[in-house]
């Protein structure tokens, strides 16, 4: 198949386009490889996997801090099985070393988006203005943080 061909064929077919250029990279047949599509797909799914953690980590940090400050008796279960979904879904992304590493990165940024939600959904003002939890608590499955109320 032609290079221009494989390139009309992401516009119009973008599931075919996909097994097409699998196959020509399982062949090693890389001459005519759309080599502008296939790299924005990686760029993207690399930045989908980012967003992904960013999303998690966000209502990690949220629901630990809703648990911790604002744990009305009919709310505190909802809090710990949220928790526990938010950790599961970051266990599994940052089995990727450099997820971990981007995770590290991103925490204090994240961090001011969640106090921010986490104001918001309380009424509250009483949060600490900094991440108040290690990366090991906040990856931690049996970490839940002391009553604060």
């Amino acid at each position: 198949m032609s290079k221009i061909l494989t390139q009309i064929l992401y516009k119009q077919d973008y599931h075919l386009w996909l097994e097409t250029t699998l196959k020509q990279l399982q062949e090693r047949d890389l001459e005519y490889l759309d080599w502008d599509h296939l790299i924005e797909e990686i760029e993207r799914l690399g930045n989908e996997q980012k967003h992904k953690l960013e999303s998690y980590l966000l209502q990690l940090l949220k629901h630990l801090l809703l648990y911790q400050h604002w744990s009305l008796p009919e709310c505190k279960n909802h809090w710990e099985v949220e928790i526990d979904n938010f950790r599961v879904e970051l266990r599994k992304l940052t089995k990727s070393k450099n997820l971990y590493k981007y995770l590290l990165t991103v925490l204090a940024e994240v961090y001011i988006d969640a106090l921010r939600q986490a104001k918001k959904k309380s009424g509250l003002n009483c949060f600490p203005q900094t991440c108040p939890y290690s990366i090991e608590q906040i990856l931690d499955v049996d970490y839940l943080p002391p009553f604060e109320f």
